[in-house]
This record gives structure tokens, sequence and C-alpha cells, in this order.
């Protein structure tokens, strides 16, 4: 039997795009001469749909995709992600399911057992999870057939679930396992999903076919990177990163591991960086979008979001606004310009000096006898936000946001100011690793000016400002910030670590006061286990650590 793995790019709600793509992809596998092709999990629909789910016409549609797809399984079986309502009035409406369909029917539909609810995952919301498990023979073949999560409980290890599905289909005696996924992407989690798979292996000792989705949903990440296992625990083969792919193998050479292919490289910033450029990508193509906009300081962070967007959607389709102030220096402009030239994109400076000074003017009698604070640097970065907006709305470019992870996470960032914006491109991105993404970005040839990655970070929002005049030095900071948010450390379990009492805890108030920002900003494109967004969900008013 030869199967071919699907990794397709889908769009939510999008029936007749789905259905394209879908048909395109059995075509291609048909010319592979594929006997069987896999699409990952809910793919009629897209995933994460959320509260979608809870239309009746929404759903209505997906049934009739499926039936639409019974036309297309002859010649070639197909197994596909879609939603089932659930028929029993006890529990929830629907199933999670692989419809598997062969010679123009719906020959077996298998609903999927582990729900995760956590981080971004929230499919309890919505599903009931399978109660019956049962084996597909197909061409002689006998399949168990999992969505997912059902392959992360493998020897009940996972303390979130109390069955495994794979364990009560394994008396059954299945010949392989197939897999219908929609796994997320980090920047570590494909190690995560080898380890996985072959922990599977070693308890059952049969190949797997994994597939998983490539392609973005607003903040959310698809990496594909589906998986082909050997049954001695070698990876047959691992399909490209941040691209449709679609492959086919024989299942006797998978079982004797007949020229095996090899993994994909995961080097950190090579993985962000494609995925972040994905991640605009989509985010643009599939609400209709092509233009973008953003204000452009000579800082690094702009910097970085500018070069990301231009590799995304074409240097053309980047407009910079420079915004200098009379507290911004000459070389932070001329790196500015420099590298929109550097790029190949429109660029103009707009300076907002006088702007500045008509409103210090209307403010005179109200702000008089006052010092120069924190709200005339604010004031300067609405002025930028305003400007940026008015080129928004005049001629349709999509504003970028480009706060880093360090700044949103302690509240170093102005609302309605240089947190406006459409979608947050480098918002799960410490500082020290835009940095770090500015130096990869430079491998092949300078094209963020050298100067910009070495000068010290500022806002330029007051005489020769620093960053480190109001934070500790980003080194430290984003340490501190990683064990509190990624790792969920308490200030007890970070002092232990070694770092300063008073330090702790005056940055980790930071972060918990200035949790009311956060709920205001734009979506953060996600490349660590825990962003900012959906998937950290804290109270604005709260007491602990305060």
């Amino acid at each position: 039997m030869k199967i071919a793995i699907a990794q397709i790019n889908v769009h939510i709600g999008n029936f007749s795009g789905n259905l394209a793509r879908i048909r395109s992809a059995v075509a291609e596998a048909k010319a592979q001469g594929a006997d069987l092709v896999l699409l990952p999990e809910l793919t009629t629909v897209g995933y994460p749909p959320r509260d979608f789910l809870e239309f009746s016409d929404f759903i209505a549609q997906a049934d009739e995709m499926v039936e639409e797809l019974k036309a297309d399984a002859k010649g070639i079986a197909i197994l596909v992600g879609s939603t089932t309502v659930n028929p029993v009035p006890e529990g929830k409406d629907l199933y999670n399911s692989a419809y598997f369909l062969a010679d123009g029917e719906i020959k077996a539909i298998q609903h999927k057992t582990l729900l995760p609810t956590y981080d971004i995952f929230d499919e309890y919301r919505y599903f009931e999870p399978a109660h019956e498990w049962e084996v597909i023979e197909y061409m002689g073949q006998r399949i168990a057939l999992t969505i997912c999560e059902d392959l992360w409980n493998v020897g009940n290890e996972n303390p979130l679930y109390k069955i495994c599905p794979m364990d009560e289909m394994i008396d059954q005696k299945p010949d392989l396992i197939l897999n219908l996924s929609a796994s997320p992407f980090s920047f570590d989690h494909a190690e995560d999903r080898v380890h996985v798979l072959r922990a599977n292996i070693e308890q059952y000792h049969i190949p797997i076919f994994y597939t998983n989705k490539v392609g973005a949903q607003t903040e959310v990440l698809f990496d594909g990177g589906s998986l082909v296992m050997s049954p001695d625990g070698t990876v047959y083969d691992e399909l490209p990163y941040f691209e449709e792919s679609i492959r086919t193998y024989d299942l006797e050479d998978v079982k004797k591991v007949t020229d095996p292919k090899r993994e994909q490289e995961r080097d950190k910033m090579t993985l962000i960086h494609d995925g972040l450029i994905m991640g605009l990508r989509d985010y643009f193509y599939k609400l209709g979008f092509k233009r973008t906009i953003l204000g452009l300081s000579g800082g690094i962070d702009s910097a970085v979001v500018a070069v990301l967007a231009a590799r995304a959607l074409g240097p053309d389709n980047v407009r910079c606004v420079l915004m200098p102030s009379q507290f911004s220096s000459d070389h932070s402009v001329n790196d500015a310009r420099q590298l929109a030239q550097n790029l190949g994109s429109q660029y103009e400076i707009i300076p907002i000096e006088d702007i500045y000074k008509e409103y210090e003017v209307a403010l005179r009698p109200h702000f008089w006898g006052t010092e120069f604070n924190i709200a005339e640097e604010n004031l300067q970065a609405r002025i930028r936000g305003m400007l940026l907006m008015a080129f928004s709305n005049k001629f349709g470019p999509i504003l970028l946001n480009t706060s880093n992870k360090s700044e949103m996470a302690v509240g170093y960032g102005t609302l309605y100011g240089d947190m406006c914006g459409g979608l947050s491109v480098i918002g799960d991105l410490y500082k020290t690793e835009v940095f770090e993404l500015a130096r990869f970005m430079n491998k092949d040839g300078e094209v963020i000016p050298e100067n910009i990655i070495t000068k010290p970070p500022s806002a330029e929002l007051r005489p020769n400002q620093k960053d480190s005049d109001s934070l500790p030095d980003y080194d430290i900071l984003d340490e501190v910030l990683f064990q509190y948010i990624e790792q969920r450390k308490g200030p007890k379990e970070i002092i232990a670590q070694g770092y300063d009492e008073a330090l702790v805890r005056r940055i980790l108030r930071l972060v918990n006061i200035n949790e009311f920002k956060r709920y205001q900003t734009a979506p953060v494109l996600r490349v660590s286990n825990k962003a900012f967004g959906m998937g950290r969900r804290l109270p604005i008013v709260a007491k602990y650590l305060n």
C-alpha cells in the first residue's frame, strides 16, 4: 500500500477554498500513485475554528464538504479531518473527527479522544471525547486511526488524561498508525513531536504516518514537519517546515527502512525567521490585505519587523515612515533611511517636533508647574501612532506593531502609541532574541545597518535616553522574564536561582501591573511555548506579587 501525506494550508471557514485545496492534494496524491492520502486535523473547517463551532450553518457546510469529497474517494482513499454532530443529547454537541472515505463512501469515522485544554487549546469547550475505538481495514492492512493529541499519552504518562486511545486499539492488532494533526509551532516543538512519536513506536512497534497542517491562523502558526516513522524508531522522513508538501511512501519500504530520508535542520533562528514570515504572509493574504506600513525609528525592533515584512509581502508593499522628534539622533534617522533603501521600500520623513509643540501649547495651562515626565514621552509616541493610523486610513495599508516581548512584559510601551497595529510581529521575541534575529538576517550580507544592532537601545523620548535608564540590562531582564512567563516560576523560586531579590520582585510586579496593556494589544505571532495572548490568560485585577 502506498500512503500519501498531504500537509496543506487551509483557511478557517473558507469552505470553497478549502475544498479546492483538498481536491488538488488528492489529485496530486493520485498522480504519485498513492492508495490513500492523509490530510490534517479539521481540514474542512480550519484550525482552530473557536466559536464558529457554535454556528449550525458552519457545521452544515463542513458536512456538505465531506459529502462532496466522497466523489473524489474513488481509486484512492481519503482520510480527512472534520466535525461530526453528536447525536446523543448528553455531552458536547460535536466531535472532532477523522473521516475515512473510500469507494465513494464514508467507510468509517473515528472521533478524537484526548481533547487538549491548555495554553492555546480549548477543545473541551466544544467537543465530546471518543468513547469507542475500532481499527479500520483497508487493502489488507489494519489501521489505527488517531487525531493529534491522541498520541501524546503513550504509556498513560501524561497526567492530563486517564486514557490512551492506542492502548484501546492495540489488542485489535493494527499494522500501522495514521495520525491527523494540527500541532502548532514553537521553535522547540518539532523535537517534542519526534520524541512522542518515537515513544509510541517503542510501545507499539508499528510504523506511524503523521500529517501536520501548515500555515497561520491569526497568531497561531503551524509548521508542517509531518513525519513518517519506521517500526525501529527511525525517522523515515520529515516533510518541510512552513510550506505545503505532498509525498507518497510505500508502506513496505517504511517497515523495512528502505532508503530512509532525513530529519530537517532545526536551527532556532531559521525556524523563527521562516515562521514569522509565514505568519505575516498568511495574516495578510487570508484577510485580503496586500500592503503594510510601519514606523521606522532607527532602532532594532522596527528594523527587524521591516525586514520580515519586506520578505513576507515584497518590499514594494512595505511603506516606512520616519518620524523624528527633537530628541531623535541624526544617526537614528540616517540608519532608518539606509535600512529602507537597503530593502527597496518606500519611505518618507515626517518630523513631529512642531506637532508636539502644538500639544505643549494646548496643555501648558493644565500642566503648569509640573516637570517633564512620562506624559510628555507618551505624547510623542501617540503622535506617531496617530500619523501612522492616518496613513493606514487614507491609503489602506495595515499597520504593523513593532513591540518585543520584553517591552510588552514590563509595560515599556505606550497604549495608542507605539503599541498600535493590526498584528504584533515580534511580540513573542525577547529583546535579546530580537538582536539574535537581526544578526541572522545579516548572515548573507548587511541588510540591517550595523549601527542599529550595536548602539544602546533607546526610545529617544527625552535627551540622551537609554532603555537601561528605566529597565535592567536585557540579558538579566530576559532571563527573569523567561523563568516567570515560560517556566511559571514564582518569585521565591527565581530568587533561589541566584537573582537579586529586589530586582526579581520589581520585574515581576511590572509584568503583573501591565496586564491591562496586553489585553489591548494586537495579536502576537506565537513562536515560543508561552506567548502573550490566547495562550496566557491572567486577570487584570489581581493582587499576586503586587
